[in-house]
């Protein structure tokens, strides 16, 4: 087990690192953690983690809990810290399979600058990946977690490779938009079910081979029938007792009789002159008949369904060998995402468990810090306008004063004069 957070922190931090350990010193018997990270041993992450060298500008990751968190220390996390760049980051443990074996992948996200574009998903990898040159084009095994960007983009990837080819899940999952931290996690059982969650709570599930284009179809179909020549599936058709109007036909465009040529025109160099045309008011475009239901509509035909020949199942979709690498090797516009809580291991309950003792635990004192943040931010930005409209009005009022001694200076000397 890869355990992050071994060091000494706060009375809170320490009971929970207790707790973990002695829950990883008594768990072989129901969980095997193969990794598990909560940078709580402060700059001792960078003895696990390993920076990629594959660009010279990659951005760089920092430790941080955020502008707002539930715990100082338990919520810190590597934080993204550069706009515009690509980062690319991995942390070793010792390789593993996971045939026969529930696979569960499981870490937190924060968005605090609120992402306009940019991913928060992990890539675990194979023990042979070379963690220097760790880029978008490296071997990976599963792909998982948030991608956000502009109005369109806001989904959670799953991504599952197989046969040396990514396969993506075809449901669509909507990851959580806000700026706080979020609990994402993967599962994929032996019996080739999947299921993913977000705070713990299921958000999409089934099977692998059904929502992933692993296999050809099951069934396909058959290439002996055609379908019958009086086998009607227009839903509408042309109105037969509808009729094109006598008037209808009129050319789009005509010519403008009202202009006259120039007096210049030169027939000898423009050629001889011609009325422009112009767009006819009159005209409507190609007539059609209105349409009506078809009474003979007979529905879409079924194609008979027979077993593809080409098709054979196996069940060993789920499974990899040699999983030994977690990676974050991704693209942000704006930064500021924050990463923790990384845990690989294959015991839901315990995955379950954990994110309630982590995230579970400083979501709520998070949030009411970022609210109160936000509402001490709204008074000074209310007492900042309240000073710059009382000295608009101060100034207003001196020169109304000027104006009205200039005008009284000028009065008594107009009087004088007089």
């Amino acid at each position: 087990m890869a355990a992050g957070g071994r060091g000494a922190g706060a009375p809170a931090a320490a009971a929970l690192r207790l707790a973990l350990l002695l829950g990883a010193a008594l768990g072989p018997a129901r969980a095997a953690v193969y990794f598990q990270e909560q940078f709580l041993d402060g700059g001792s992450w960078r003895e696990r983690w390993m920076n990629s060298e594959c660009k010279p500008d990659l951005g760089k990751f920092k430790l941080t809990a955020g502008k707002f968190y539930g715990d100082p220390v338990r919520d810190k996390g590597l934080q993204t810290s550069e706009n515009s760049k690509f980062y690319a980051i991995s942390s070793r443990f010792k390789p593993f399979s996971n045939k026969g074996k529930t696979l569960v992948i499981q870490y937190t996200v924060k968005h605090e600058q609120k992402i306009d574009c940019g991913g928060g998903y992990v890539k675990i990898f194979p023990s042979n990946l070379d963690q220097k040159n760790l880029s978008g084009d490296s071997h990976y095994y599963i792909m998982f977690g948030p991608d956000i960007c502009g109005s369109e983009t806001k989904k959670v990837h799953v991504i599952l490779n197989y046969k040396n080819k990514p396969h993506p899940i075809k449901k669509p999952i909507r990851c959580k938009v806000d700026g706080y931290t979020h609990l994402y996690t993967l599962i994929i059982r032996p019996d080739q079910t999947y299921e993913v969650k977000i705070d713990n709570e299921m958000v999409a599930s089934g099977n692998l081979e059904d929502d992933l284009d692993f296999l050809p179809p099951r069934k396909i179909n058959d290439p002996t029938v055609r379908k019958p020549t009086d086998w009607d599936d227009r839903i509408q058709i042309d109105d037969p007792n509808d009729i094109k109007p006598e008037d209808w036909d009129e050319p789009e465009y005509i010519l403008d009789t009202s202009a006259e040529k120039p007096e210049d025109w030169d027939a000898a160099v423009n050629g001889e002159w011609h009325y422009p045309t112009v767009k006819n008011p009159l005209y409507r475009g190609e007539w059609k008949p209105r349409q009506i239901d078809n009474p003979n509509y007979r529905g879409v035909w079924p194609h008979p369904q027979i077993d593809n020949p080409n098709y054979s199942p196996d069940f060993s979709i789920y499974s990899y060998e040699n999983i030994s690498i977690i990676g974050l090797d991704i693209w942000q516009v704006r930064a500021g995402t924050i990463f923790d809580n990384f845990l690989i291991t294959d015991d839901e309950v315990y995955a379950e468990d954990f994110g309630d003792e982590t995230w579970g635990e400083t979501k709520g004192p998070e949030k009411e810090m970022n609210i109160k943040q936000t509402e001490e931010e709204q008074e000074r930005e209310r007492v900042t306008e309240e000073k710059y409209f009382e000295q608009r009005f101060k100034k207003k009022l001196e020169r109304r004063k000027e104006s009205g001694k200039t005008r009284a200076v000028r009065n008594t000397a107009e009087k004088e004069e007089l």
